[in-house]
């Protein structure tokens, strides 16, 4: 049997695994050590003496990808951000980015939902973790919400939706290892991650806006604050502020020359900062211990998906399934932005199947040159370009599309993480109301789409000036 062949099995038998309600990461990493066993037997022809020697060789090249792939220094940004998240939390810097959205905004139709979408946004930007971000604002937005009379599901479809944003908006763990994965720059792309993320915001807020008008029962205006009422919920909200702008110049340094630092390094300060706004705050041990045990829980299980994938992944270079797929791809008489529609719309019915990181680690590998053999190569230039941009400025522009697909992902059922997450924290709902309240954000997030592919330009401006 061909290597291809073996790699065609394997991987139907590893999505099987995953229908069947194994992890990602033990199908991936399980997966990945039988077909390296089979490759290195086919090659002596199967013989049964040779099959110690088959398995001795595959374990051993298995085990060399953990310490020698997650030892990079990009991953160590995933921890710091993650931490970023929970330590902004307990200092109660979410409480205030909230109210200061609420005073400034929750006066126009559905605003109080409108303020949620901007809050989270805002907190997204200091917090790596969409699942952080719907457990944060499921506990300090939907109570507001139910207050004045909001519908419970389309409430809870707010913060579920809204938590999504997390993924784009840097500092984003998902940005981040797709950079590992396709060997990109990863100040760049987490710098391509800000417009795409705040219009992401805009999208929601304006199908909030349009529902609460035309359906004036479901999301009625909060009114009544008072301009200095309004002012003075600003200072508790400016150290986000505070803590974006000061990773922004630590990383990309706004005054011309090189970065002061490394992302990795900017991600630290970033925490530091964050840890010392909350030692001001208040927070003590026990609210330290947890942000701390929280932080480790979510990184471990990021690292323990990484580790599964890249096995699967190196089974996946001996197969030599990423070249024969890039080129049936490049193959097809389909044109380019047809093809890459057809992988979106892939995406969009895989994500119903799976979490959003195993996703992007298990189709990457496949995917990824097959999207840069239709633009023209690695090293192609605009000019000769299918999609009408250099082979970086590809592999940037892509790598937001499928992390938006990932966003996606994260409120289609039936693995909708964001939505078992919000229904988690609050008893009073089931997983079923929150999907049915996150059902008019795909519209928003189609419409998302659709802009970014026929745009690129959202995308590319500002790593175009880095």
């Amino acid at each position: 049997m061909e290597p291809i062949e073996i790699g065609l099995w394997v991987t139907g038998g590893m999505l099987v695994f995953v229908v069947l309600g194994m992890r990602v990461a033990f199908a991936a990493g399980l997966a990945g050590v039988i077909g390296l066993v089979w490759i290195f037997w086919a090659k002596k022809d199967y013989a049964f003496d040779d099959f110690g020697w088959a398995l001795e060789v595959a374990v051993k090249t298995a085990g060399q990808v953990p310490h020698s792939k997650v030892s990079s220094q990009e991953l160590s940004l995933i921890p710091t951000f993650i931490l970023i998240g929970y330590l902004a939390y307990y200092a109660g810097l979410t409480k205030a980015l909230f109210e200061a959205a609420k005073r400034w905004i929750a006066w126009v139709p559905g605003g109080l939902a409108v303020s949620t979408v901007f809050a989270t946004a805002g907190f997204a930007a200091v917090s790596g973790a969409s699942v952080a971000t719907s457990a944060v604002f499921a506990r300090i937005a939907i109570p507001e919400m139910l207050k004045i009379g909001y519908n419970k599901q389309f409430a809870a479809g707010v913060v579920a939706a809204g938590g999504t944003l997390a993924s784009l908006i840097p500092p984003s763990a998902i940005l981040v290892i797709y950079a590992i994965i396709v060997e990109q720059d990863v100040g760049k792309l987490l710098l391509a991650g800000f417009i795409p993320g705040a219009f992401s915001a805009i999208v929601y807020a304006g199908l909030i806006i349009g529902i609460a008008v035309i359906f004036k029962s479901v999301g009625p205006p909060v009114r009544g604050f008072t301009w200095r009422e309004r002012f003075e919920s600003l200072p508790p909200a400016l150290p986000i502020v505070f803590v974006v702008v000061t990773i922004i110049c630590f990383v990309y340094n706004p005054f011309g020359g090189d970065a002061w630092g490394t992302p990795t390094e900017g991600g630290a300060i970033g925490a530091f900062v964050v840890f010392l706004m909350a030692l001001y705050q208040g927070m003590r041990w026990p609210q330290l211990k947890d942000a701390l045990l929280e932080t480790a829980k979510l990184s471990v299980m990021i690292f323990t998906i990484i580790w599964g994938v890249l096995i699967y992944v190196r089974f996946l270079g001996f197969a030599n399934l990423p070249s024969a797929f890039s080129d049936w791809i490049t193959s097809l008489t389909m044109t380019p932005m047809v093809i890459l529609i057809c992988i979106l719309l892939a995406y969009a019915v895989l994500g119903m199947f799976m979490d959003a990181i195993g996703m992007l680690l298990l189709t990457l590998p496949v995917v990824y040159p097959a999207v840069m053999a239709l633009n023209g190569g690695e090293a192609v230039s605009a000019a000769d370009s299918a999609f009408g941009m250099s082979g970086p400025m590809c592999a940037i522009w892509f790598g937001i599309l499928v992390v938006k697909m990932a966003e996606f992902c994260l409120i289609t059922p039936p693995i909708g993480l964001n939505c078992f997450v919000v229904a988690g924290v609050r008893d009073d709902l089931s997983v079923q109301d929150v999907f049915k309240g996150v059902t008019p954000f795909f519209i928003a997030d189609a419409v998302t789409i659709g802009l970014l592919v026929a745009f690129p330009s959202i995308v590319l401006w500002l790593p175009s000036l880095a």
